[in-house]
């Protein structure tokens, strides 16, 4: 157990790097923090959008070889995030305005005592069989995209929801007992 936290020692090279983005970050980010909260019209939305920036700012440094492009690529980069934040939530507004006129979807059970128990044994299944059954079945992911968020083949998806539901069926939950 480390009692203390040690210091990281730079390389030189390293070491001019961090500085030249601490100077970039001293310089430019109260210009950024102004034009993201123009963009946002809320302030804890604007830091996070700059936050973003400089980190992204941080991976590209090495290419940006003039001061001058910091605040350009900067600029850029809070423009870009401001916009993708409005696209992911026209997305997402569409999303709940097509649900609103959608089927609700259907339910364990009224019982809370049987969500209770369902709940339990899902937490009971490893975390790749209790993934592969959430992606599936709660999330209705197409087989083909579950996969892909689990990183595995769609072949190695179905084993892990069969055997996921063959445990959830042999303690008695969702559906028939073995």
């Amino acid at each position: 157990m480390v009692d203390e936290l040690q210091p990281v020692e730079l390389s030189t090279g390293l070491r001019g790097k961090v500085d030249r983005l601490e100077e970039a970050y001293l310089r430019s980010a109260p210009a950024g923090l102004r034009l993201a909260y123009f963009l946002t019209g809320d302030r804890d939305q604007a830091q996070d959008l700059v936050q973003d920036a400089f980190v992204r700012l941080g991976a590209r440094f090495r290419h940006l070889r003039p001061i001058d492009d910091v605040d350009a690529y900067l600029r850029r980069t809070i423009v870009n995030l401001f916009s993708s934040t409005l696209r992911r939530r026209r997305v997402e507004r569409a999303w709940l305005a097509k649900q609103r006129g959608a089927e609700p979807p259907a339910v364990l059970g009224s019982d809370p005592a049987e969500r209770d128990e369902m709940w339990r044994a899902l937490q009971a299944l490893p975390d790749r069989q209790r993934a592969a059954v959430v992606l599936r079945y709660y999330e209705d992911l197409p087989e083909r995209d579950a996969a892909a968020v689990l990183g595995c083949s769609s072949r190695a998806l179905n084993s892990l929801t069969a055997r996921a539901l063959a445990t959830l069926r042999s303690v008695g939950v969702g559906g028939e007992t073995s």
